[in-house]
């Protein structure tokens, strides 16, 4: 890697968290919020209300009203057969041309209830029973396009800036998320969906926490990252609280897209990170906004700009393995090997498990739009915690109690009645602790691995996290055989990597390794196990005096 310490220096003017860093992070931070908000969008757009089968001779002539299916249940029961919780069964009915009454048959129209949603892409196109994976695949592309966003527009950052890939995308989220709404069938829907996560919930959000951690000091990375899980969650309680208010889904989603306005005005007060200008050679640029940016800060200092332009053959000191060091290397020797698998697991579960959480509150009994609105709010004190514990209780022990914990959580809600206050109580609780390891695995990812690779690590870890988010609604389409298996899957994951999160090293107040060299010695023979029998045999003797974090690039939810 290559250390400009010409840079280092003109960046060190600004300190680590003044006026100019906060209001170009509030900027930022606004895309967080609208990723949040087009994630979970079909929580609410394409609900699955409760519905039933048509029955001719009792809903011919009659509709809903106010949300109250007018025919009786015991009319109903004459008609539709029940379940094993004595309810009446969703996708059958009785078979009117049979000899018996015994035999059933699909349906072949619904009436659904409307107490809460009046429309839904579920309700126009009938994605329910043998038509639920339909519905299912929506949220399956979306998360696809986020993990293709994560991977190419990380990568297009930096070869023509972040502020250009911010910017687009927040103007293409713009344009697909009102695009969306207006769209009549199935395949194009599945398509402008794509387009729609890799713009929507990727390319902003992404290079907006890049921009943030090239611009803030080393001491206010962590509650700037911890910030932006937030804000993300902040999103998700503005789909619920849009989802109240309006009943039109197409309206619904319109409004959604709208979202896209809010960083429109950032193409002209947003400023491009002056580490990326630097790095491309445009330095007369970077100096330039971190004149700027010093004078708004009013640290009562001047850029000496002649000084910062002149060329020094002896501003960078090279390391001799960073220009040959990749994804690759992360699987050569045994200890990053180790510690590879284990974060990707931990990415992938904490993922998996958010999302599956995230994604059910449809399902839990009681008002769904305040269950969605709950299920962001819990976060919030999750992520207050762990702003101050972070750093007082170390990583790992905080990743793994989270992890564990909330996998618990799962496991337990599966087993208690669904949709009874208990369930709805210890779901909650799941949601807020896995929050709380998803936030912790971005600085513990970044603490854990080499200079060299830092990037390519959590490159690999965010796509893990990608590929589960894909795979999650999918997951829980297995609830048409036993309504426990997604939640006991999700907890299973959970509880597995948690277990196994304490075989990583703690990175606690230890300077972190720079050379493939000091990645493979970093944290040998040191677990949770060894550190509480006092046989901690953490390598360090050959490291550097502890370094600035390079910036992150490809992290997203």
């Amino acid at each position: 890697m290559a250390v400009d310490q010409k840079l280092e220096e003109l960046m060190g003017l600004l300190g680590d968290f003044g006026r100019y860093q906060a209001f170009q992070f509030v900027l930022h931070l606004l895309a967080a919020v609208t990723a949040g908000l087009h994630m979970l969008s079909l929580v609410t757009v394409a609900a699955v209300p409760e519905h039933r089968c048509f029955i001719e001779a009792l809903d011919s002539a009659s509709a809903t009203s106010n949300g109250t299916i007018l025919p009786s249940f015991s009319q109903l029961a004459s008609y539709i057969p029940l379940n094993a919780d004595g309810e009446l069964e969703s996708c059958l009915m009785y078979d009117p041309l049979a000899a018996d009454n015994g035999t059933t048959v699909s349906c072949s129209s619904y009436v659904y209830n409307n107490t809460y949603y009046q429309s839904s892409r579920t309700i126009e196109w009938n994605l329910v029973c043998d038509k639920r994976w339909m519905g299912a695949l929506g949220q399956t592309i979306y998360m696809l396009g986020v993990f293709t966003g994560a991977v190419w527009l990380g990568g297009l950052a930096d070869k023509i800036g972040r502020k250009k890939v911010f910017c687009w995308s927040a103007l293409m989220q713009l344009i697909l998320g009102v695009a969306v709404a207006f769209t009549p069938e199935f395949i194009s829907f599945l398509v402008l969906r794509y387009l729609y996560g890799i713009f929507g919930s990727a390319g902003s959000y992404i290079t907006g926490f890049v921009l943030t951690m090239e611009l803030v000091g080393p001491s206010k990375r962590t509650p700037c990252g911890i910030s932006f899980q937030g804000a993300f969650a902040g999103g998700i309680m503005l789909v619920a609280a849009w989802g109240a208010l309006i009943p039109d889904r197409m309206i619904l989603q319109v409004v959604y897209g709208l979202h896209g306005l809010l960083l429109v005005a950032h193409w002209w007060i947003m400023d491009e990170s002056p580490r990326w200008l630097w790095m491309q050679g445009r330095k007369r640029e970077a100096v330039n906004i971190v004149d700027r940016a010093v004078r708004m800060n009013g640290r009562g200092m001047n850029v000496d700009k002649e000084y910062y332009l002149v060329e020094d053959k002896t501003a960078y000191t090279e390391e001799a393995s960073a220009t040959s060091a990749g994804l690759a290397d992360l699987f050569k020797t045994p200890n990053l090997r180790k510690m590879t698998l284990n974060v990707c697991l931990c990415w992938f579960a904490n993922s998996i498990t958010y999302y599956g959480l995230s994604l059910s509150a449809g399902k839990l009994s009681g008002n769904p739009f305040l269950i969605l609105f709950l299920m962001g709010l819990v976060e919030f004190p999750s992520y207050i915690s762990i702003s101050y514990l972070l750093d007082k209780l170390g990583r790992r022990s905080i990743t793994s109690s989270l992890m564990i914990v909330g996998g618990i959580c799962c496991i337990v809600a599966a087993y208690l009645t669904r949709g009874s206050t208990e369930s709805t109580s210890i779901v909650m609780f799941g949601k807020l602790f896995i929050a709380g390891s998803f936030a912790v695995i971005y600085n513990y990812s970044a603490e854990l691995f080499p200079t060299v690779v830092r990037n390519s690590a959590m490159g690999l870890g965010s796509m893990c996290a990608r590929l589960a988010g894909a795979m999650t609604p999918m997951i829980t389409l297995l609830d048409s055989f036993d309504p426990k298996i997604p939640a006991v899957i999700f907890g299973v994951i959970s509880l597995i990597s948690g277990t196994w999160v304490l075989f990583l090293p703690e990175t606690m107040g230890k300077p972190m390794p720079q050379s493939l060299m000091d990645g493979e010695n970093f944290g040998r023979g040191d677990t949770a196990f060894s550190s509480c029998m006092g046989r901690n045999k953490t390598h360090t003797e050959d490291f550097p005096p502890p370094q600035q974090m390079v910036p992150l690039r490809k992290n997203s939810r």
